[in-house]
């Protein structure tokens, strides 16, 4: 017989996610400034979108190991935890390291291969730390309060990315640094690099010590674990050939959804520079104007954080997952589209802000729908496999970055243009939202347990 989890307190579901707001402090960080970073290290427009391929190809390969060595591992530290502290470690180590790329007295192409794959090990061990706290909402809460628990760690994920993405504006604002000579990176975004290390390691260890897991013989009660099934050997393979059928079908939705915010992330500092600013990409990336896009950049993600933030609140009070998912990215792609349209910088808070829209139902319904249609037998198994359905897209996208960017970027290749396909990207997400069928993995166990 399966034991109910139970209910637990605000505080606990709290403590359970906290720390993902220093891991995404980090991950803001990253999405914000990396294009900005390369092309100040000299990297080519039409380049820009190979050197984000790396990352998600290191976490396909790591997250479903990560995943599966989790769940086999039971220690004084807990089940997830210790991965946890890992990935955080190594996050802090390569956040000191990759903005000095330029700083080493490396030619322009030694920089630019040390800056991919100082970015390769920043996004692997970000991953790393963020994959425990899904699985441990997995792991700990019910069914019932699943969405509250996920709709926590959407708040504090976003709260988390305002921070980051505000820090090099708010540090130039105070007088930091906003430009360097050579193929430097400015002090604004270093420094920010910097502050955002040690939050990132303060939260993370706060969440290590005030949680603690199930023990073994527990976890097993509430999931429906037998002794034999303990036992039964399986691999990643055996287990994606009998994943659910809601697995496939939220990962169609997905791949359209993490295209499209590759291309935001690459493109953005870009196409605002020459939108917004009035940057020539025939002029130097280290001029006034491209760099001071690259911080109001930083703005508008916040902007975007700040409206995936409210939106989350509402999401909890619709009762079809399905409907407030499709029509969530329609908002968003809606906000990317109208990207294209605006030449104010101030304008663009409105395209951002629905894009917040998006953001905030991908960081918690594909997670809800999936957990709830899976044991808790393999649930960190499935919930790395999973982490394919993010870093694919981001692979294909990138691979076609340069194409689609002469493509769609007319004769002066607007990287704006590239904003505006991420918008239609969303659009065609939302209505691949309605082949998703949801099921319920404990209701199933109860019914063949029964008869």
């Amino acid at each position: 017989m399966i034991k109910n989890k139970p209910d637990q307190s605000f505080a606990k579901l709290w403590n359970l996610s906290f720390g993902f707001f220093g891991v995404q402090i980090a991950y803001a960080l990253q999405s914000a400034n990396i294009s900005r970073i390369f092309a100040t290290l000299g990297a080519d427009p039409h380049a820009l979108s190979y050197f984000w391929l790396l990352p998600p190809i290191a976490g396909l390969i790591i997250q479903p190991i990560v995943g599966a060595m989790s769940d086999k591992t039971w220690c004084r530290f807990g089940r997830r935890l210790p991965y946890l502290i890992v990935g955080a470690i190594m996050a802090v180590i390569v956040m000191c390291l990759l903005p000095n790329a330029g700083s080493f007295h490396l030619a322009v192409s030694g920089a630019l291969i040390f800056g991919a794959f100082a970015l390769m090990f920043l996004d692997l061990s970000i991953n790393i730390s963020m994959q425990p706290f899904k699985m441990l909402v997995g792991d700990m809460v019910n069914e019932k309060q699943k969405g509250l628990a996920y709709s926590i760690q959407s708040f504090l994920c976003n709260a988390g990315s305002v921070v980051g993405y505000v820090f090099p504006f708010f540090l130039a604002w105070i007088g930091i640094s906003n430009v360097a000579e050579g193929n430097r990176v400015p002090d604004s975004v270093a420094f920010s690099f910097y502050i955002g290390a040690a939050i990132l390691i303060a939260c993370v260890l706060y969440t290590f010590w005030k949680v603690k897991e199930m023990p073994p013989k527990e976890y097993a009660e509430y999931h429906g674990i037998t002794e034999t099934q303990k036992e039964e050997k399986s691999n990643v393979f055996s287990l994606l050939f009998k994943a659910p059928k809601v697995f496939w079908t939220v990962g169609l939705v997905q791949f359209f959804c993490w295209a499209a915010f590759m291309y935001m992330w690459t493109y953005t500092t870009g196409g605002v520079a020459e939108q917004a600013f009035g940057w020539n990409p025939a002029e130097t990336t280290q001029s006034v104007a491209y760099q001071e896009a690259g911080n109001w950049t930083g703005i508008l993600f916040a902007v975007q954080a700040v409206g995936s933030v409210i939106w989350a609140a509402f999401i909890p009070k619709f009762k079809s997952h399905k409907f407030v998912y499709a029509l969530s990215l329609i908002l968003g792609g809606v906000g990317f589209i109208s990207t294209t349209f605006f030449t104010d910088p101030y304008m663009l808070f409105i395209s951002f802000f629905l894009v917040g829209a998006a953001w905030a139902a991908m960081l918690a319904l594909p997670f809800t729908i999936l957990t709830n249609s899976i044991s808790g037998r393999h649930m960190g198994t499935y919930l790395g496999l999973f982490n394919g359905t993010i870093t694919i897209p981001q692979i294909v996208a990138a691979a076609f970055g340069g194409i689609l960017l002469s493509l769609v970027g007319g004769s002066s290749h607007h990287q704006i243009n590239m904003i505006g396909l991420a918008g239609v990207l969303l659009i065609v997400g939302a209505f691949c939202v309605f082949f998703i069928k949801e099921t319920y993995a404990e209701s199933t166990a109860k019914e063949v347990e029964a008869e």
